[in-house]
């Protein structure tokens, strides 16, 4: 498995917890984990009593103190070292053991004993006794949890960016801080994944978990939260929270990883004649039966959380139910609902923003739905004609939305134009040929109209900007295009607060910030759109780096050290 950044997902400033907790593996998240997984209690047990064990085999190695300190517990181990202590006349006669401790003066161990006062410690009322280290002043260094605190923090002006990378077939969510003001990224904390991760979604809401451990689930003061939801290979969707360091579960799971088993590889043929095309797993109309491949979280009903699947089915999922029910007493911890509106896998999903209780959504079948989750037989619909990469519904007018595909072609809708029934014509408003290859990311700007960013596998980034005519068409040229050095680009996303910010990654598992501001000719072509939008459009110079901003690597400092 090649190394890659398959998603990249920004949390807005503000959001993220100034000190994030440390994760905290006891018994009451014993029993969270294994209803949440839905495996024995006693099998977690086993697994957190073998790390101690290991923690404990580690200790036994160590030296200096900690070395004194283990070998103090255990006297049964003992050894007398003395020189001496073998030299044994075998012929001579053993020494009596009547009176052995006679020599020790035992009768009057209890007698106070008087002693002169000596020695620097001999007046112990004069010591002066101090509540902690940072009230005695003869101490100055600081303490390291201390200096973990300072560098753990996050600041109120810095976003993070959560990227799903998978590195030496192992995959995890890197989380990175980022400070525009100082033009500075670095990576902040990761969590481990259980497979290949497909695709990220950010999400405020606290999901509910179980009532066994808050830690990992408690909101903020506000009722909000800083959560991210990630699709795998697996079926199951897990929701993670970005302000616990070192967490070894996630806080939600949904879905049902014991029905599921999706770990477990499915025959494609008997090996014997040519394989067999494999066959579609049986869907379930509370829970995925196969890859999640999109998700998308509404931000208005914020308890709701739409999921697209290999399985060629759509899920609604609500947050605020305990996924770790098993139907008892009538309730049920899946999905609430199921839309089979697909005839191949569903690639994308979005909620409308504007119109909170309306989906759009693109497959493999090459074409793509939008319907309201109220009455998803009465939706519309088109034919695109090549499998669906990405989709984005356009934030500046509820009935545009504008599809990515694999042919390179990147279509705009009005859905208003749409027929409910595929077989006839439905014509897009305009279509742009943007790569020479798949579209693979496509993202709309959020802080002004027409801008819109793409990325593709011919390894560039290329932006945007679309313009109303007079006589109702629209005209769209191409601003600026760039190779960011991040391989066959897969994911392409504006920052929620810069307006010519965006960030890109993909194959070479690299995550590059973008500020297109510094170009010319884009400050030139968005000027005047941002200042309708009431943004402010700053000055930047071009430097050695053109606006481009990354993580340096550690070839790259060595390479810089040998040029030196």
């Amino acid at each position: 498995m090649s190394n890659l950044i398959s998603a990249a997902a920004w949390v807005r400033r503000g959001v993220s917890a100034q000190h994030p907790q440390k994760y905290v593996l006891d018994d009451k998240e014993l029993e969270r984990v294994s209803a949440l997984a839905r495996i024995e209690l006693e099998d977690a047990r086993i697994e957190l009593e073998r790390a101690h064990l290991a923690a404990q085999e580690m200790g036994k190695g160590a030296e200096g103190e900690e070395a004194d300190d283990n070998a103090g517990d255990d006297e049964e181990n003992w050894v007398d070292e003395d020189d001496d202590a073998m030299d044994v006349d075998p012929g001579a006669a053993p020494k009596s053991k009547v009176d052995d401790l006679s020599e020790y003066n035992l009768d009057d161990y209890d007698d106070d004993a008087k002693t002169l006062s000596t020695g620097p410690f001999s007046n112990i009322k004069g010591l002066t006794y101090y509540k902690d280290n940072e009230e005695d002043p003869y101490i100055t260094l600081k303490d390291e949890d201390d200096d973990e605190r300072e560098e753990l923090e996050i600041l109120p002006t810095d976003n993070l960016i959560v990227v799903a990378k998978t590195e030496d077939e192992i995959s995890q969510l890197e989380i990175y801080v980022y400070d525009e003001s100082q033009e500075n990224l670095y990576a902040h904390h990761d969590l481990m994944l259980p497979n290949f991760p497909l695709c990220l979604e950010w999400l405020d809401f606290p999901p509910t978990s179980s009532s066994f451990a808050p830690s990992v689930s408690v909101p903020n003061a506000s009722g909000f939260g800083n959560y991210i939801a990630v699709g795998t290979l697996d079926p199951e969707i897990e929701i993670w929270s970005l302000d616990v360091l070192e967490a070894m579960y996630p806080a939600s799971i949904l879905g049902r990883p014991d029905e599921t088993k999706a770990h477990i590889p499915i025959p494609s043929g008997t090996g014997k004649k040519k394989k067999k095309k494999p066959k579609h797993r049986t869907t379930q109309a509370s829970y995925h039966v196969d890859a999640v491949l999109g998700l998308s979280w509404n931000k208005t009903q914020r308890n709701l959380l739409a999921s697209a699947s290999a399985d060629r089915t759509v899920k609604l999922w609500d947050l605020s139910r305990d996924p770790t029910l098993n139907g008892e007493g009538g309730k049920s911890a899946g999905a609430i609902r199921s839309f089979d509106i697909h005839k191949d896998k569903v690639q994308a999903v979005q909620w409308n923003s504007q119109e909170p209780t309306v989906l759009l959504t693109g497959s493999y079948d090459r074409t793509v739905r939008t319907f309201d989750s109220r009455a998803p037989t009465t939706g519309v619909g088109a034919a695109v004609g090549s499998d669906v990469e990405a989709l984005r519904w356009d934030p500046w007018e509820s009935y545009g939305f504008y599809v990515s595909l694999e042919n390179g072609l990147v279509l705009n809708f009005d859905v208003r134009a749409l027929p409910s029934n595929l077989d006839q014509p439905s014509p897009s408003r305009f279509t742009l040929q943007a790569h020479d290859g798949a579209v693979s990311s496509i993202d709309v700007n959020p802080h002004m109209r027409g801008c819109i960013a793409t990325g593709g596998t011919d390894k560039l980034v290329k932006v945007w900007n679309v313009n109303d005519e007079e006589n109702g068409k629209r005209s769209v040229s191409l601003v600026t295009s760039r190779d960011l050095g991040v391989g066959k680009v897969f994911s392409t996303v504006w920052s929620p607060d810069d307006p010519l910010t965006l960030a890109a990654a993909g194959s070479k598992a690299k995550l590059q910030i973008w500020d297109v501001g510094a170009n010319f000719g884009v400050r030139k072509a968005f000027g005047a759109k941002l200042r309708e939008a009431g943004k402010t459009l700053k000055e930047r110079e071009e430097g050695q780096g053109g606006g481009v901003i990354g993580v340096a690597s550690d070839d790259e400092e060595s390479e810089g050290e040998d040029d030196d």
